[in-house]
């Protein structure tokens, strides 16, 4: 483990570079450094590995004097940002989330804090500070075991008298359920936050099936992680959405842009951007996110999508998130293995805009196939032209704006390892099979 080297700013800001082997071998030993640290007020840096020279070229050698942290933000929107949160708003973020754990029934200074993600991840370093500030017992999970059920469960046993709660995305939930002795282990939790990414209804519907306390919430890294949650009875009686604000925090839908508004003492004080610090940009105290919103029925948040994504096709208002949600919901009821789908937006004269689906399969020949208004292109009898016929059958039933206008298959197709899709990223390769063709 290695902390500041020469190419690190001088000034206020300290770096702590985490290589992924360390962290994987001794979260504690990182731990025990960014506590430390903040102890002394500094303002710490936390890249992920291989981000360490990106980081020192972000950094501005002057920016609001800590206590503080700098963990990277990306997600859905694009590009990667370096934002400044202060450690007195996270700490005021833990804080609030004490009220709602009793209104639960769970006593936080009882319970195993489970971790699963490392520290440059917000959702990675709030486990750590919640239980430094709520009390209980914090437990690191190594990232692989999420990925391997059995080795989890035999790895981690969870304890019979203490209730364990637990933050997951969705694709870590998805993988887990796939397997019994992860499904098993998951019941072992008293409490199981997810967030990061839209929760799929039928892995909604999966986990109660399984009576599974599940708790959706909504968060970033501008945030301080989650702001809102779900009550998991709320969850397991049907609602859907992410639940309401936490004490700490104060949530509203923009008029004009649709866009999630929040207000709360855990914002991020700014971003850090080609060695200059820009302030959160804040409206009366609200910062707007780039997500789209609505309330639901029970007067819960339910997100719609991206505010750069929604289009507009044939006159109709489409959210490319929603109708990948509905295929991918529809692909696996019938069975298709469909590994991963991307819908994204290209220009078109007449509609204005139209869909075009990038399309991996679970075990792809991955030839050059492609399917345009439903006829493949490609080899007919591929197994990347069967599944995007199969794929354009069940997209037949959507309304017109929202059917697909070209399928694509892509090889290397996957989100972040967080569940988020890098949508800048797929754009840009899309443009670059329109040039090369």
């Amino acid at each position: 483990m290695n902390q500041a080297d020469d190419r690190w700013p001088k000034g206020p800001v300290r770096s702590l570079a985490l290589p992924a082997e360390a962290m994987a071998a001794d979260p504690a030993s990182a731990a025990a450094l960014l506590e430390q640290a903040v102890d002394d007020g500094a303002v710490i840096a936390l890249p992920a590995p291989g981000e360490q020279a990106a980081l020192a070229a972000a950094l501005a050698p002057q920016a609001p004097p800590g206590p503080a942290v700098v963990v990277g933000s990306g997600g859905s929107a694009g590009g990667r940002r370096w934002v400044q949160l202060g450690v007195a708003g996270l700490e005021a973020a833990a804080d609030g989330l004490g009220p709602w754990l009793l209104e639960q029934g769970l006593d936080p200074a009882t319970c195993l804090w489970l971790d699963p993600l490392p520290l440059h991840h917000v959702s990675g370093l709030m486990p750590w500070l919640r239980a430094r500030r709520l009390g209980g017992r914090l437990r690191w999970l190594a990232p692989a075991l999420l990925r391997d059920p059995a080795a989890l469960a035999a790895a981690c046993p969870l304890p019979a008298d203490q209730p364990a709660l637990l933050s997951l995305v969705p694709t870590q939930l998805r993988r887990l359920l796939e397997h019994r002795a992860g499904e098993d282990w998951l019941r072992g939790c008293r409490l199981i936050w997810v967030g990061g990414a839209a929760l799929p209804e039928d892995l909604a519907e999966c986990c109660r099936r399984l009576e599974l306390p599940l708790s959706p919430c909504y968060g970033s890294s501008e945030t301080g992680a989650m702001v809102t949650a779900l009550a998991p009875q709320r969850f397991l009686a049907g609602e859907s959405g992410c639940g309401t604000a936490l004490p700490h925090a104060q949530l509203r839908i923009d008029p004009a842009s649709g866009a999630v508004q929040v207000r709360a003492a855990s914002l991020a004080l700014g971003e850090h951007a080609a060695g200059r610090f820009q302030p959160l940009p804040l409206d009366e105290g609200w910062w707007s996110s780039g997500d789209l919103g609505r309330w639901g029925k029970a007067g819960g948040l339910e997100l719609l999508g991206r505010c750069d994504g929604a289009i507009n096709s044939g006159g109709e208002t489409v959210f490319p998130e929603q109708v990948e949600l509905r295929l991918l919901a529809a692909a696996r009821e019938a069975g298709l293995p469909l590994r991963h789908l991307l819908l994204l937006a290209e220009p078109d004269p007449l509609w204005g805009d139209r869909l075009v689906a990038l399309v991996r399969a679970e075990r792809s020949a991955l030839s050059v196939v492609g399917a345009s208004d439903g006829a493949p292109i490609g080899p007919p009898d591929s197994p990347d032209a069967a599944l995007i016929l199969s794929l354009a059958a069940l997209a037949a039933a959507l309304p017109p704006s929202q059917r697909p206008k070209r399928w694509l298959a892509c090889s290397e197709l996957a989100p972040s390892p967080l569940g988020k899709w890098q949508r800048g990223r797929w754009r840009d390769w899309l443009q670059q099979r329109r040039e090369g063709s």
